[in-house]
Formats: C-alpha cells, sequence, structure tokens
C-alpha cells in the first residue's frame, strides 16, 4: 500500500501539525509505503518572497526528519522537484469542470479570510490531484477540511479513466483519531490564521504555555477538567496514568491553572527535546538534508515514471 502526505512550507509547524498530521503519518510508517512531499507549489499561492519560501522548505524538511521521518523508510521531496506533477496538473485541468472548483469550500473560506483571488488558489484541488495521482498513492491522510479536495481527486481520477481507460488509482482518504480541535492559546483552534500557535521547536514555548487563556477560578476550587485547553492539550503528550492524575487534581480542588501549565510544559520536553537534539544536528549539515531530499526527489520520479508514459501515451502525445 503506498501512503502520501503533504504539507505546505507557508510558515512554523506547530503542535498541531505534530497531532494533527505529522504524528498520524508516523504511525502508518508500519502499514505501507509513505511518501511525503513539501508542497512548495501550493504555498505560493500566499508565500510572494523566494527567499522565505526556500527557508521555509528546508525548515518543514528539519521538522518532519527530526520528529521521527526516517528516510530509509520514506520518501520525502520537495514538490517542485517533481516537475510531472506540473504536467499532470494541467492535463487533470483539461477535464476539470469549473462548477466542481467553484463548490470547493477552503478557495471560498480564504477569499473570505482576506486571500486575493488568483488562478492559482482557485485550481489549487487540480495541482493537489496531480500531487496525488502521479504517485499512484491508495491512502492520503487528510484532515476534516481537506476531505473534500480529496473527494475531488476521486472524482478526477474517474473522469480521466472514463475518458482515457483504466490508469490512475482511486486514492482513499484516512482521517486519523485525533482530538476534534487541538486547542491554541487562546482557546480556538491551533491555527496560523488565529496567531495563537505554539511551534514545535519554539524559542518562547515556555512563554507561550504559561500564557495560556484560562478562566478566573480560584486555585483552591474544584475545576471541570473537560474543555479545558490546558487539560486537552496535556492529553496529547501525557500518558494516560498522568491524564487521569491531572484530571483527578482539577476536581478535586487545591491544583491552579499554573500547576497544570508546568505539568504540560514538562510533557512537552519529555518528547520533543530528543526530536530537539536531532534537528540541531541536522541542521550543523546542509550538505546532507539536501542529499537527503534530491535522493527522495529521484525515487519520486522513479515511482512517477510509469505513470506519466501511460498518461502521455493515452492523450496522444
Amino acid at each position: 500500500m503506498r501512503i502520501l502526505t503533504g504539507i505546505q512550507p507557508s510558515g512554523k509547524l506547530h503542535w498541531g501539525n505534530y497531532f494533527g498530521a505529522m504524528k498520524s503519518m508516523f504511525d502508518l510508517s508500519e502499514k505501507g509505503e509513505i511518501f511525503m512531499f513539501i508542497a512548495n507549489y501550493h504555498a505560493m499561492t500566499t508565500v510572494r518572497d523566494g527567499a522565505a519560501l526556500r527557508d521555509a522548505t528546508r525548515e518543514v524538511a528539519l521538522d518532519y526528519l527530526a520528529c521521527g521521518l526516517d528516510p530509509e523508510k520514506a520518501v520525502i521531496y520537495r514538490q517542485s522537484d517533481v516537475p510531472e506533477v506540473q504536467e499532470l496538473a494541467w492535463y487533470l485541468s483539461c477535464l476539470t469542470p469549473m462548477g466542481l472548483l467553484e463548490r470547493c469550500h477552503s478557495y471560498k473560506d480564504k477569499i473570505a479570510h482576506g486571500l486575493e483571488a488568483t488562478h492559482g488558489l482557485f485550481a489549487y484541488p487540480a495541482l493537489m490531484a496531480a500531487d496525488i495521482l502521479i504517485m499512484n498513492a491508495d491512502l492520503v491522510p487528510v484532515g476534516k477540511d481537506q476531505k473534500q479536495h480529496l473527494e475531488v481527486t476521486r472524482d478526477l481520477a474517474g473522469k480521466f479513466n472514463n475518458a482515457y481507460g483504466e490508469i490512475f488509482t482511486l486514492p482513499e482518504p484516512y482521517i486519523p483519531n485525533t482530538v476534534a480541535t487541538i486547542p491554541g492559546t487562546d482557546g480556538q483552534k491551533m491555527s496560523k490564521s488565529y496567531h495563537n500557535t505554539i511551534g514545535l521547536f519554539d524559542v518562547s514555548v515556555k512563554k507561550k504555555v504559561m500564557g495560556i487563556v484560562t478562566d478566573s477560578t480560584p486555585m483552591e476550587e474544584p475545576k471541570e477538567p473537560e474543555g479545558n485547553s490546558i487539560y486537552e492539550l496535556y492529553k496529547l503528550f501525557a500518558t494516560p496514568e498522568e491524564v487521569a492524575e491531572m484530571a483527578r487534581a482539577f476536581r478535586a480542588g487545591g491544583y491552579g491553572y499554573g500547576h497544570a501549565k508546568k505539568a504540560l510544559l514538562a510533557a512537552y520536553h519529555r518528547l520533543f527535546d530528543p526530536f530537539k537534539e536531532r534537528r540541531d544536528a541536522l541542521e550543523k549539515d546542509p550538505d546532507a538534508l539536501e542529499d537527503i531530499l534530491k535522493e527522495g526527489a529521484r525515487k519520486a520520479r522513479l515511482a512517477s515514471g510509469p505513470i506519466m508514459e501511460k498518461v502521455r501515451l493515452a492523450v496522444g502525445l
């Protein structure tokens, strides 16, 4: 089974990225062949600074490798290092109904949040379909907000197969069993758009954790843990026994939010300090990082080559 996932290098990765996407991908590594791409073409819809895009692409690669992606067991590559993706996106665009793109809620949502209405943003689902179909992916981990785009991918694969013959595998979505919403420092969903994230390797992680918004319930009074941002975040890092103990302490009273924040910070460091050491070592050897990405691109192009040969022959090129 081939499993494919991608992430945009449009900002620093945060706790929501790790528990919402990265960890589930690592958990799937024993179930199939992992292909992970850094979607720098997609990021161009919002990032207009070339140097910033290159730096962000590198940062994403460092984060994934530090947090557990093994280049011996998984293929990690830059989207732009597989130029056939853009070629396939054009072929798919020629079969993509305008109405299908107009119904995509992600485009409407981004426009509503002030993004410029560009063709790239509008045609995003066709390029995403090319990313998936060119690797003949069987399974695609997606968040609930991306599920519609995978449905578009399946629609376009079906339209192409109907027009030119059975070439593409129809990918299946995999929606990880994570918490419904990972809270940010203000209690809303953790999102770069809300400026409430905690970075994976944030130098100000202590300040951000201790600054998580709470209510004004006095320390000595009992508190309901469920729905509390600190408790919900703690559940991501801690063992079931530790989570149960925090819940008991909250309900018993005499346990303040400051105590819970310190426990959350300690659980974070227990998990991420080894990742930080690995990342620091990788960062000191940029040539080794580049070699990993180039080797990933070579493997990705080998995997996509047979599909593209069939596609070109089918469309008459």
